[in-house]
């Protein structure tokens, strides 16, 4: 006997909405399927008043023929918030209690998962030219978005947020000024070109894209928290694949290992801050 559906079981939008994530996945092999539902509906929201659509059906046709309309509404799926020096607890107390460990590692290989238009490498890149480091480092910059890519790579920004990033500098413990790593140009400053000479950027999905090799440190802050926990096992795997034995994982505030399986192979470096090491065997 057939169990009865009822209206309540899911709606009309519900359905919408996993056709339209599994057309983008389909089409464009963007994987969206396992975002948080809330902050998906949002952002699907938005797009929708904005294009003047009358559904989310609609909203899928145009997706599928139209691919400028993709592009904006890609803008809207990816998390792209972000500062210099984010948190400055984070990068105080990695500057503390990590850079004296990485000082004694040969050579350096970061991954900045998320990246983003970019604040945080650079920030990452400053840290380390401060404390010796950078001539033996590659940072690794990924993120879904081509076109936030593109931003990170010109490493340009806006005057009017300097200000707060230099706050944020100095409670990192910045050792001079933030000025000294750009120049200011009419409305907007550069980063300096020094800064960008060990830096990779390449496009990497964490949804769907595999392991990406032998890192020494992992930063992936405030981007775990739009999925769901499905996908936050996945990404916690592929990071800890991702991580030579001794190697540090760097989450966001709001985000926990504590949840996935990969927990135990883990352990606290700074815990308030949200900084792990891949655990070493025991022989």
């Amino acid at each position: 006997m057939s169990q009865e559906i009822t209206d309540d079981d899911i709606s009309v939008e519900d359905i919408e909405i996993r056709l339209l994530l599994e057309a983008i996945y389909l089409r464009y092999g963007y994987d969206f399927r396992r975002y948080t539902k809330a902050s998906l509906r949002r952002r699907l929201m938005y797009r929708l008043e904005s294009s003047k659509l009358g559904s989310i059906s609609q909203m899928t046709e145009k997706v599928l023929h139209d691919r400028t309309f993709f592009a904006e509404l890609l803008n809207d799926l990816t998390i792209n918030v972000t500062e210099m020096f984010r948190d400055p607890d984070f990068y105080l107390a990695f500057r503390q209690e990590v850079v004296p460990l990485l000082k004694t590692f040969p050579f350096i290989k970061i991954w900045h998962a998320g990246c983003a238009t970019g604040e945080e490498i650079y920030s990452m890149a400053i840290l380390l030219e401060e404390e010796g480091l950078y001539d033996r480092a590659i940072l690794y910059a990924t993120d879904i978005d081509k076109k936030v890519l593109a931003q990170a790579r010109k490493g340009i920004y806006s005057l009017s947020q300097i200000r707060q990033y230099s706050d944020n500098y100095q409670r990192a413990g910045g050792k001079s000024s933030l000025s000294d790593y750009y120049t200011a140009r009419y409305d907007n400053v550069i980063i300096d070109q020094r800064l960008k000479r060990n830096v990779v950027f390449a496009d990497h999905d964490l949804a769907t894209d595999q392991v990406f090799g032998e890192m020494n440190v992992i930063v992936c802050r405030n981007v775990l928290i739009y999925f769901d926990q499905e996908l936050q096992s996945r990404v916690f795997r592929l990071f800890s694949d991702s991580l030579d034995l001794g190697g540090f994982l760097c989450l966001g505030s709001q985000e926990s290992l504590r949840f996935g399986k990969c927990e135990n192979e883990f352990e606290d470096v700074v815990a308030q801050a949200k900084i792990f090491r891949k655990k070493q065997p025991v022989l």
